[in-house]
């Protein structure tokens, strides 16, 4: 069922990003009555093959343009008269060309039809962010609570040289004002990065090594933080029928030791769980200031069955609309801050390719097999700022591709021939398909390793 749920919001996902990219470009075409033969929703071809099995589910005409939905399940495409793209072969430009063609407007017009849909991302991408905030506020955890208890560090953050009860000093020499700071990508990903932390009373500064993002990508600490917070806790409700609910547990409850082993934080407490998965435990809980022990059996993923409740006091701000607007604008544009930096990762080695590159099977495991609505518009939200800046890319093929030809036909005054559209086309679409194998295996093996 959760691969079921996975594959659907990745499909929902992806249908909404690709088709207002793709209507990125017809719009842009249309306002300078540019012909477009097709508007598709997927590809009715074997992509990149455009001669190849070409079918579609469904189909209509309306005025010049058939619009319809591909069988072959990946991205999109507008069939833009004149235009060399992943829809044509050779053969297809041979005609005289015409006066409602892309490739006989000037060369300003086809750089916006171009950037039509990287531009259309952009603005999704930017309108998602400000729904956000505008709908959710900031909820946060000030630094100050957090050193209150200090840090629990996993295996990770032990990695580096951080340790459980660390307080954070600051961050690269700036005060650090919310825990959010410290698990940052931008923070992460910034060279010779460096944590302050004060260890009983001495200031000991812990270097982020370059290797880091490297080391996060692995099987063994995926999904997990390097970092969390130390945070006492009660119950706020047990779940009926779970095995909390069976062994006497209530709200309200505070759970102090697992076995006689105390775990007064929830990081703790929740690690200890997983430790005993699947066997019987004797919890001892705080209830009306007195001790009681309770008998339960952990369930086979390491939980009982409770809702709880931190004794840290989080800070939580509500935006206004015209307050959503620049945060949200902010958090979007930071996703591809985000892409520049691990870029630099990756072209100076500091990233394996095969940890940096995913396919949509990847893409669907961020996602995850249970749908909330917050998490599916955050993580549609990101894609659509990196499908804008992936597309930006100056790979022929890519939008960014044609983008680096006409600037150079709008600064020189000549145009390349057709000729070596074509060639620097199949060799971008070469390209991409060579990438597009290697996400796809990479991520197979992974599946297959685990």
């Amino acid at each position: 069922m959760e691969g079921l749920i996975m594959a659907a919001q990745l499909l929902t996902g992806l249908s909404i990003l690709v088709g207002i990219h793709e209507f990125g470009h017809f719009f842009a075409a249309k306002i300078f009555k540019i012909r477009v033969n097709k508007f598709y929703l997927f590809f009715d071809f074997l992509f990149p093959f455009p001669n190849l099995l070409k079918f579609s589910i469904f189909k209509f005409k309306k005025g010049d343009t058939e619009y319809g939905l591909g069988w072959f399940p990946m991205g999109g495409y507008v069939d833009i008269a004149g235009m060399i793209d992943e829809s044509k072969g050779a053969d297809d430009l041979e005609a005289e060309p015409q006066p409602w063609e892309f490739r006989t407007k000037p060369a300003w017009q086809r750089l916006i039809v171009m950037l039509g849909g990287i531009i259309m991302n952009v603005i999704t991408g930017v309108i998602i962010f400000i729904g956000i905030a505008y709908s959710t506020g900031e909820r946060y955890l000030p630094m100050e609570e957090v050193n209150k208890y200090g840090l629990y560090v996993s295996e990770l953050g032990e990695r580096i040289g951080l340790k459980t009860g660390d307080k954070v000093v600051n961050l690269n020499g700036e005060p650090a004002k919310q825990f959010r700071d410290i698990v940052d990508p931008n923070f992460l990903l910034e060279s010779d990065s460096y944590i302050t932390v004060d260890r009983n009373g001495e200031q000991i500064r812990v270097d982020i090594p370059k290797e880091m993002i490297e080391w996060m990508s692995d099987d063994k600490y995926r999904n997990k933080s390097y970092v969390y917070f130390r945070d006492p806790f009660y119950v706020k409700r047990v779940l009926p029928g779970t095995p909390a609910d069976q062994g006497g547990l209530k709200a309200d409850d505070i759970p102090v030791a697992i076995n006689g082993k105390e775990v007064p934080y929830f990081s703790e407490f929740r690690v200890a769980l997983s430790k005993v998965a699947g066997t019987e435990i004797e919890l001892t809980v705080l209830r009306d200031e007195q001790p009681v022990k309770l008998n339960m059996t952990v369930s086979n993923e390491g939980t009982l069955g409770f809702e709880m409740r931190s004794r840290l006091n989080a800070e939580y701000k509500k935006y206004t609309l015209m307050e959503a607007i620049p945060v949200g604008t902010k958090d979007a544009f930071n996703v591809i801050l985000v892409q520049i930096k691990a870029f630099g990762k990756l072209f100076r080695g500091e990233v394996s390719a095969s940890k940096s590159v995913s396919s949509p099977i990847g893409i669907a495991e961020v996602y995850g097999g249970t749908w909330h609505w917050l998490q599916f518009w955050t993580i549609t939200g990101m894609l659509s700022m990196v499908l804008a800046f992936m597309n930006l890319l100056p790979i022929p093929a890519l939008d960014g591709g044609h983008v680096v030809f006409l600037t150079y036909e709008i600064i020189t005054g000549k145009k390349p021939s057709e000729k070596v559209l074509m060639v620097a086309q199949q060799i971008g679409m070469l390209i991409l398909l060579s990438i597009m194998v290697f996400a796809f295996g990479n991520d197979i093996f992974k599946l297959i390793s685990r």
